[in-house]
């Protein structure tokens, strides 16, 4: 039986109106199923062009638009809380700002949460300066042994694409304030208290990766989020002394590479295993 879901989006001030109109376009105009609800979460002020595009997408919205302003911003886990307890249904999709949704998206990832699932992931292909600009496939794991296992080293699931039940994620203790790595911590904690997880192989969301993608994985920051990170999953028992140890070794050792090989490195030891390059003729190194 077909179930209602809402789309949780959030925006903040470094977001582009442009991917905006794009994003929310594509995961609810262009959609072969619609949500029910969308709730865009404005993360803290935004400039004033940015908020002249919310106002627009919210007033030419064919579904019900639930809008929910913070006065600061508080990162992207606490915006994400705030916008599930705004989420009508219990079935939530997630979508990125700048990332554009496949037409058939929530047409394939709804049928598998209403037979049992409690999350359920897609693939991804990642794109520069437009659709056709194909640089490279994010495919995830998907036997259910290796979501759970793999999850000990990496993140197995593309948060972009991912859809759940809200009841599963409360249950998880929701993203909670880990900034940069809260999904990561969500879906570990998720896996730990039972919860049903499904990656789908197929590709249902266009990923952005302009300029800058990969300098961006590393740096200070990063590395004090995963150190972070990594003592929690060893608090929680979620990994072993010795797998916290390894990790820290491969995952913080990456955060404080060049720029210039972090992208080979995240393919091979980073990113979840299923992951794979475009073909060579469709990609082009950036």
């Amino acid at each position: 039986m077909a179930e209602p879901f809402s789309l949780l989006l959030t925006v903040y001030a470094g977001d582009r109106t442009d991917y905006v109109r794009e994003a929310f376009r594509s995961a609810v105009d262009a959609q072969t199923r619609r949500p029910e609800q969308v709730v865009l979460v404005q993360d803290g002020p935004v400039p004033s062009d940015l908020g002249v595009c919310l106002d627009e997408v919210r007033a030419g919205s064919p579904v019900e638009v639930t809008f929910v302003c913070l006065e600061r911003n508080g990162g992207l886990g606490v915006a994400l809380d705030h916008g599930l307890e705004a989420s009508r249904h219990d079935v939530v999709a997630r979508m990125d700002a700048d990332d554009i949704a496949m037409p058939q998206r929530f047409a394939v990832q709804l049928p598998v949460i209403e037979d049992g699932a409690d999350l359920v992931g897609a693939g991804m292909l990642e794109f520069g300066s437009d659709r056709g600009d194909i640089v490279g496939r994010r495919t995830p794991v998907s036997d259910p042994g290796d979501i759970a296992r793999y999850a000990r080293l990496h993140d197995p699931f593309n948060h972009p694409t991912v859809v759940y039940r809200r009841r599963a994620v409360v249950a998880a203790g929701g993203y909670g304030d880990l900034p940069l790595m809260e999904d990561y911590w969500l879906f570990a904690r998720m896996i730990a208290t039972g919860a049903t997880m499904v990656n789908l192989t197929e590709p249902l969301v266009y990923y952005r990766v302009g300029d800058g993608a990969y300098e961006r994985r590393g740096g200070v920051a990063l590395l004090r989020a995963e150190l972070r990170l990594q003592r929690e999953l060893l608090r929680g028992g979620f990994t072993t002394r010795a797998q916290y140890f390894r990790n820290v070794s491969v995952r913080g050792g990456y955060r404080l590479t060049p720029a210039w090989i972090r992208r080979p490195l995240y393919r091979r030891f980073v990113a979840p295993r299923g992951v794979r390059d475009a073909p060579a003729e469709a990609a082009r190194e950036r």
